[in-house]
């Protein structure tokens, strides 16, 4: 996989203009608060502008839940360990953006051929060679899928399944948010095979089992990916780790704009006042700031409010208190002494395979990966596992042994190979998007002018998720401060916010 990947061609992607200044120029301080996809996308907006800005990262390293950090197998090489796979979709206008900035070409990232998906009974999905333009990606989908017979399509609802073809934002959350993704593939009478090959495969990378996720996000994700937008159904990943690939030429690029950026810095407090607006207290000092973007994760974000009195309202305050993470997901790294059989893909996805959710091949793609596969004769694998236990609990004692026999089973050639070292890691600091969450989600702007949130458990009413919601909201936040500043924002890039079937936007506009 060398080649670059495709620059995004839709016609119909929607480009959306920035708030108009108000007032006159400033030379204004801000705090961004989280080093993420959200706060480095506000950061550069900002910094882009001439604004002073700091950037406040409490982990040691930058990308936030994309982020990468040193570790030491037990043979004393140095690697680099993260949380594991993120799929860089076409779709992902705002995130790829921010990453041309250091990247015009984005050769930094490399596509993914394929990503089959695979089901207990070895029925098996694909995307390569699938039509881009909606519905036709959808319907090629369907009818080469094995799951998929021609009774099971002319038993479906087609009156409850409307909605996923006629998706806007936030006109989809007022009609599905109160149901479960699980209750509405009921309502449509999806076959039960073709559920757990594909709907469940797409709904569990939201962290979430279907009946804990809103229908609503259900929706969106298959108009992001599949009926509103033509940029295809496949992805890129980056080709080397992410602190290489990604991160760390953005850090020198803000440094060169004169950013501020600290890792190792967590953020105790916000308060109003100083020479300033705010004041923004650290374990050691502060710093005063005319604005403050949080863009932490929602633990963050929920424990830096607590401890921030003077700002919002109350009942702002209690919004962000009851915010509520997904269960707790599982990676499972493992360094083996023999290479996985070459026809196998970087990225396999897999329904109905108890907990594992995936098999990513690193040396498919990863330089890190790659080279150490080439001087050990070896591969590098990694397991996932979403939803791997109950929320607010790691009690699964026996996952990493349950998903390296998954790993057997599925690649016997596996079952051959010596493990020379493995991580494990458990984390549980993902947004859940539960049934009848959405009008309690917290926006962008707050009842403070000066503070702004960013992230992926963020409200923006757009057509976005995932990597591309952080981004996004990240680009809006700045934006929201530029105007204020009397500064010129940035255009925001969307996939269409409507039906792409007029004949079907018609019709659930009447019904």
């Amino acid at each position: 996989m060398n080649r670059s990947p495709r620059t995004p061609t839709d016609p119909r992607q929607e480009r959306l203009a920035p708030p108009p200044p108000i007032g006159a120029p400033s030379s204004p301080v801000v705090v961004v608060v989280g080093a993420g996809i959200a706060g480095l996308t506000a950061a550069v907006a900002l910094a882009e502008r001439d604004v002073e800005v700091h950037v406040l990262e409490r982990e040691d390293y930058l990308g936030g839940r994309v982020g990468a950090w040193p570790h030491r197998l037990n043979d004393g090489t140095e690697i680099t360990m993260s949380r594991g796979f993120h799929a860089f979709f076409r779709q992902y206008y705002n995130l790829r953006a921010l990453l041309a900035r250091t990247d015009a070409s984005l050769s930094r990232l490399t596509p993914v051929e394929d990503y089959p998906l695979i089901d207990r009974a070895g029925r098996v999905d694909q995307f390569r060679g699938l039509p881009r333009k909606p519905p036709w990606n959808a319907i090629a989908f369907a009818l080469r899928s094995p799951t998929f017979k021609l009774t099971d399509l002319l038993r479906l609802n087609g009156r409850a399944a409307l909605p996923l073809a006629t998706v806007r934002v936030p006109d989809i959350y007022e009609r599905l948010d109160d149901l479960s993704a699980e209750q509405l593939l009921d309502a449509i009478n999806f076959p039960e095979p073709a559920r757990h090959l594909a709907f469940e495969v797409f709904s569990r990378s939201f962290f979430a089992r279907p009946g804990d996720l809103s229908a609503a996000e259900l929706a969106v994700m298959f108009h992001l990916y599949f009926l509103g937008s033509s940029e295809g159904l496949l992805f890129d990943v980056p080709n080397d780790t992410f602190a290489t690939a990604l991160w760390e030429p953005l850090r020198d690029y803000l440094v060169s704009l004169g950013a501020d950026v600290r890792t190792g810095t967590p953020v105790q407090s916000v308060e109003r006042g100083g020479d300033r607006r705010y004041r923004v207290h650290l374990a050691t000092g502060s710093i005063d700031a005319d604005a403050v973007v949080l863009a932490t994760d929602l633990g963050g974000l929920r424990q830096l409010v607590a401890s921030s009195p003077q700002l919002g309202t109350t009942t702002w305050r209690d919004t962000i208190a009851g915010l509520r993470t997904a269960p707790p997901f599982f990676v499972h790294r493992l360094w083996l002494d023999r290479p996985v059989d070459a026809h196998r893909p970087a990225f396999l996805g897999t329904g109905g395979w108890g907990q594992l959710d995936n098999i990513s091949v690193l040396d498919r793609y990863e330089g890190e990966a790659q080279r150490w596969a080439r001087q050990h004769g070896g591969s590098v694998v990694e397991l996932h596992a979403y939803a791997a236990a109950p929320s607010g609990t790691r009690d699964y004692p026996d996952l990493a042994d349950d998903l390296l026999s998954m790993l057997r089973t599925i690649y016997p050639e596996t079952a051959r190979a010596t493990v020379v070292d493995s991580v494990s890691l458990w984390r549980d600091d993902c947004p859940l998007f539960a049934p009848g969450s959405f009008t309690s989600r917290p926006r962008v702007t707050t009842p403070d002018d000066g503070i702004v949130l960013a992230g992926d458990g963020i409200r923006v009413d757009l057509p976005v998720a995932l990597m591309e919601r952080a981004a996004t909201t990240g680009l809006v936040a700045a934006n929201a401060l530029l105007s204020s500043f009397g500064l010129r924002g940035h255009e925001v890039l969307s996939v269409p916010n409507r039906s792409r079937i007029r004949v079907l936007d018609r019709f659930a506009t009447r019904s």
